[in-house]
């Protein structure tokens, strides 16, 4: 495994586990996702680049685009969030209330 790859696994687990064992706040997992997506997005880039086909270009582009849909989905929820509960702490958060 080259340096390159070991350092993109390794900010896409150090991502899942934050998203996995800090989930006090939804700002903080929304930060998780949005590490993970962008190792994702540039691990994506160099596959691509190292192929250097035109067919796998369009693939980070695409993650890239889902990943800004998801990042915009997430903050409205997190607005909409702190707007009826006064925080983003996921422990307040109940689905049976909703």
């Amino acid at each position: 495994m080259t340096p390159v790859h070991f350092s993109f696994s390794s900010a896409f687990i150090l991502g899942l586990m934050g998203l996995a064992f800090h989930r006090t706040h939804l700002l903080s997992a929304l930060l998780c996702l949005e590490g993970m997506m962008l190792s994702l997005f540039i691990a994506l880039a160099l596959w691509a680049l190292q192929f250097e086909s035109t067919g796998f270009s369009t693939a980070p582009m695409l993650l890239l685009a889902f990943s800004a849909c998801e990042a915009s989905t997430g903050l409205a929820l997190l607005v909409a969030t702190a707007r009826t509960h006064g925080t983003d702490r996921l422990q307040s958060l109940n689905l049976l209330q909703c």
